[in-house]
């Protein structure tokens, strides 16, 4: 028992590593980009600009290359347009009333007055503030605005914009594993709907249900890592070779949002059902499996774009299965999940490159026709 117990221990500690190495190569090169970019900015604000207290420069480096890699071209001016309100309204404060914690929290309130007059925008407003903090701990002014302060800001946006365009993170990549994020969630949920309904699983649709709520977060994520690409893509040299690429995750972008909604239908169809206590024949289960695998081919499709076949016969396996149930089973709850089954598979072969009519009819050619649920 000790030694059993002791394998599954080792196992999910490979595991976790394995994780955990995963997600270092995913972030290794931004990591690389953002320590590049804080060790050029105080080097150029230091030894080319003879700046004697350069930490601005590092500090805007790393804030315009933060964990968003869109927009940073925006970030970089809002940092810097932010410190100088900072800088402004900490150095004007503080020649008055002095240093102290009163005069900080003053400081603060005010550079952030200052800044929403200007702007809304979180990052805009919160790095007035931090400015002002830094300069009253820091190097509190003695005779003025010292205009070191926001060169060194502008010379650390600079860099990172420079490094982020010259040097930039793969927006293949970026957007595969965005998009595989999303893929592997919706096909786990998918696999437990299939689950719940199998084995009448009251406690385990209900989580399962919640899981599904929650694969909207992802497809966000997904959005914002496709917008960023496209931006990188386009005003990079070296990466504009895969726009197309890009614009091949476009296009199945709508559809994977409707399959993430219809699945969450499904789900919350599948916790119903349960819950009265309806019989669910045994094909329905295996449909759902079906689409499952469809939405994993749909990945493997989409990263090496070899070809939709497998994808497409598995979503209409699924369809054909899921209209051979209503068939022999026309009550309500059964409709239900034969509709989304359906919907589900049309949106899946979507995103493989068919228009609505293609798919609707090689989804009718393969299930057969029945009005009620097309």
């Amino acid at each position: 028992m000790s030694r059993v117990r002791g394998i599954s221990v080792s196992g999910e500690l490979r595991e976790r590593l394995a994780a955990l190495g995963w997600r270092l190569r995913g972030n290794g090169w931004a990591i690389l980009q953002t320590a590049a970019a804080a060790g050029l900015a105080y080097f150029l604000a230091t030894f080319i600009l003879g700046n004697e207290q350069a930490f601005f420069a590092p500090i805007a480096a790393v804030i315009s290359l933060g964990l968003s890699v869109g927009q940073r071209g925006r970030r970089a001016l809002e940092v810097a347009v932010g410190v100088a309100i900072g800088l402004a309204v900490a150095d004007a404060i503080v020649l008055v009333i002095g240093v102290g914690p009163l005069q900080i929290a003053a400081v603060v309130a005010l550079a952030m007055a200052t800044s929403v007059l200007f702007t809304e925008r979180n990052l805009f407003v919160n790095q007035a503030a931090i400015s002002a903090i830094l300069v009253v701990v820091l190097t509190p002014p003695q005779e003025g605005f010292n205009p070191d302060r926001f060169i060194n800001a502008l010379v650390g946006g600079g860099v990172a914009v420079g490094i982020n365009y010259l040097l930039p993170v793969n927006p293949e990549r970026l957007v595969q594993r965005a998009a595989r994020e999303v893929f592997d969630e919706l096909s786990t949920v998918l696999e437990k709907i299939a689950a719940g309904l199998r084995d009448g699983d009251r406690e385990k649709a209900e989580r399962t249900l919640d899981q599904a709520r929650d694969v909207d977060d992802r497809v966000r994520s997904f959005d914002e890592r496709l917008a960023a690409g496209h931006e990188t893509a386009r005003l990079s040299p070296t990466r504009r070779r895969a726009l197309k690429r890009l614009d091949l995750y476009a296009s199945a972008s709508i559809r994977m949002e409707l399959a993430v909604i219809n699945t969450r239908v499904l789900a919350r169809g599948a916790a119903n059902v349960i819950r009265r206590g309806d019989p669910v024949p045994a094909t329905i289960p295996e449909a759902v499996l079906d689409l499952s695998a469809a939405v994993r081919q749909l990945a493997a499709y989409l990263e090496r774009s070899e070809g939709p076949e497998e994808t497409r016969a598995s979503a209409l396996s699924a369809a054909r299965g899921a209209t051979k149930t209503f068939e022999d089973h026309h009550d309500l709850a059964t409709s239900v999940l034969v509709g989304q089954i359906r919907s589900a598979a049309v949106d899946i072969l979507r995103s493989t490159g068919m228009d609505q009519a293609s798919a609707l009819s090689a989804l009718e050619e393969a299930a057969g026709k029945d009005s009620d649920l097309g």
